[in-house]
């Protein structure tokens, strides 16, 4: 584990830990950092428990008296995605932050942290963005849904805190990649797009690969085995009402990191951009001096990072392919 700085405020040994969302990129990552904690991991299959479901979530909870627990559900993707189904991510994210959060608190969960997202921040925000610019301008009009459904959920552990003494934190990740991702050529996020695009074009011998907008904006990645690393760093040693960013501090534009993953795939062909589609917004790039005074870094280096990632996608492409035929693209 990270050397901490912060002493250790909930030892992890000997407790129940449910990791709601463990089948995710996150969710998955937190179950492989868990197995190094001497802790009980909990989890649910979706098809066993709907965390939309009030009813079904607090009997869970009931069942199970987890002593702590990571929220790591949610419905996510990319542009594409939020914008052709506004209603499903607003509602089905707003459902599962109300529901796990208010079931923890009346379940006796003694500590929960909240899994955010850095688009709840304005889209016009100064950079490098700290927690205060949060509901300080307007959201990224691509991604609004998700966002507001992410801080009702950031807002509702800071509420169940100033109530009922909760000790239920947040933390918001930047971009985040790694195995178990989402390589839909639609519904995906920036770097899992990419992989498959330019893996496919390797293969069929493409002479060159569109990436979506200027290639100008801005973009931090963090690898998601850092990302759970973090979690339990929160989990264990930090215990406040201010959410904590999460990320490298280090930010990419869009069209250098696509030449970058070109690179790692082994795709030698043109790299072109489709200026039709939009960009998201300008820059992304978040302060995590607060993180890294408490005693923790990122250490994973973006192009060893995504060479794990690409080792993952050629191991499970047959499965990841079929998926995709099975259910195209809305």
């Amino acid at each position: 584990m990270t050397a901490s700085a912060a002493p250790v405020l909930f030892d992890l040994a000997g407790k129940r830990v449910f990791v709601a969302g463990h089948a995710g990129m996150a969710g998955s990552a937190l179950v492989r950092r868990l197995e190094r904690e001497e802790c009980d991991i909990v989890v649910a299959p979706r098809r066993e428990l709907d965390l939309r479901n009030a009813d079904a979530v607090d009997r869970f909870m009931t069942r199970t008296r987890p002593d702590a627990v990571f929220v790591a559900a949610g419905k996510v993707g990319g542009i594409h995605a939020n914008s052709a189904a506004p209603a499903d991510f607003l509602a089905d994210n707003l459902a599962i932050a109300l529901n796990t959060i208010s079931a923890a608190h009346r379940g006796g969960v003694k500590k929960l942290v909240y899994l955010g997202s850095s688009c709840i921040y304005p889209r016009e925000a100064p950079q490098p963005m700290t927690p205060d610019m949060l509901l300080s301008g307007p959201l990224e009009p691509t991604n609004q849904w998700y966002a507001v459904a992410k801080i009702a959920g950031v807002k509702l552990c800071e509420a169940f805190r100033r109530q009922h003494g909760a000790d239920f934190v947040s933390v918001m990740p930047t971009n985040l990649y790694g195995p178990g991702d989402n390589y839909h050529p639609l519904d995906s996020h920036v770097p899992a797009a990419l992989v498959r695009r330019f893996h496919e074009a390797k293969l069929s011998g493409a002479p060159s690969v569109a990436v979506w907008g200027t290639g100008g904006p801005r973009r931090e990645f963090l690898a998601v085995d850092d990302f759970a690393d973090a979690c339990v760093f929160v989990m264990k040693c930090y215990s406040d009402a201010q959410f904590l960013n999460i990320g490298t501090g280090q930010d990419i534009t869009i069209g250098d990191f696509a030449r970058l993953v070109a690179d790692v795939v082994g795709y030698q062909g043109e790299i072109t951009f489709d200026t039709s589609r939009p960009d998201g917004a300008p820059r992304k790039l978040l302060d995590v001096s607060r993180i890294n005074a408490l005693g923790w870094r990122a250490r994973i280096p973006l192009r060893d990072g995504l060479q794990r990632m690409y080792a993952d996608f050629l191991a499970h492409y047959d499965v990841i392919r079929a998926e995709t035929e099975a259910q195209p693209a809305h």
